[in-house]
């Protein structure tokens, strides 16, 4: 029971929020350094997952792809990230072993499922696109985009925890986030700051986990009419 009680007290301490070394500062470091390691995923994933599925040709890739970065373990990627290209950063990005490896844990759902939402449109629906005239462009822009969107979504959903969860892996490199009070809890012995560090994480990748699931819930409402109407 004391423990919580210094729990408790940890979080009550007015120099844990305040400062460079404050909560909401690790926090806009972890959630800028995560949602930069998405959108750099996203960019390298969908655009190659959507045109696989649209062309129904490299699916095995995609799925070697995913599995093989299942199989990886993101300590594996930082490490040799960081040999590479050893401790330097970007500002807001995190270091560059840590954003990579996390860049690199985001693209498998991403791409697996932007492949698997164009490939899942209804045959039945594009042959009537291709009847109305539709180009090859504006049929997926038109009708396979929006019918593939909440599976689409629910890639960037998985890809929004997994890397929110693991971005503690930035402190291991003398980087900021929350990780950071794991990080330094354990080099001393602070059992308190290492379990409150780990509760910011949880609570923040279950924010994420809401709040792209409300969103891909919305997108899930708005197809469904389309497909009455269809």
């Amino acid at each position: 029971m004391s423990f919580l009680v210094n729990v408790a007290h940890w979080f009550t301490t007015s120099s844990h929020w305040h400062g460079d070394f404050g909560i909401p500062h690790r926090v806009f470091e972890h959630v800028a350094m995560s949602a930069a390691a998405i959108v750099a995923g996203a960019l390298v994933a969908l655009p190659a997952g959507i045109a696989i599925g649209h062309t129904r040709r490299g699916h095995g890739v995609v799925v070697n792809v995913s599995n093989i970065g299942r199989a990886v373990p993101s300590l594996a990627i930082l490490a040799l990230a960081q040999q590479t290209f050893g401790l330097r950063g970007w500002p807001g990005f995190g270091a560059r072993p840590a954003f990579l490896a996390l860049v690199a844990l985001a693209v498998p759902p991403l791409l697996l499922n932007a492949a698997v939402g164009i490939e899942g449109v209804d045959p039945d629906v594009r042959d009537a696109a291709r009847g109305m005239g539709m180009t090859g462009l504006e049929m997926l822009r038109m009708v396979e985009l929006p019918l593939a969107a909440p599976v689409i979504m629910a890639g960037v959903r998985t890809a929004g925890v997994q890397v929110v969860a693991t971005a503690t892996l930035a402190a291991v490199t003398a980087w900021g986030g929350l990780g950071r009070y794991i990080v330094d809890g354990f080099g001393q012995r602070d059992n308190v700051q290492v379990f409150a560090g780990a509760l910011l994480v949880a609570a923040l990748a279950l924010c994420t986990e809401l709040g792209l699931g409300t969103v891909q819930r919305r997108l899930t409402m708005f197809r469904e009419p389309a497909e009455e109407g269809t």
